[in-house]
């Protein structure tokens, strides 16, 4: 089993994970309700996904 012959230090370990950060979302308007979705997902509002239903929503009172 490989083993380091040196310990890694702070800083190169650190240069190393620069690239690693959390990205926001994308999020698309929703064409039937104008509501925000995530992309490629149903809308949670009415249901649609790309123009066409695809969950039957109940409807509020």
């Amino acid at each position: 089993m490989a083993h380091p012959k040196r310990k890694i230090s702070k800083q190169r370990r650190d240069k190393r994970r620069t690239h690693y950060k959390a990205t926001a979302s994308t999020l698309a308007t929703c064409s039937n309700c104008g509501a925000s979705h995530l992309y490629h997902r149903v809308c949670p509002e009415c249901g649609f996904y790309r123009g066409q239903l695809a969950i039957e929503k109940e409807k509020s009172l």
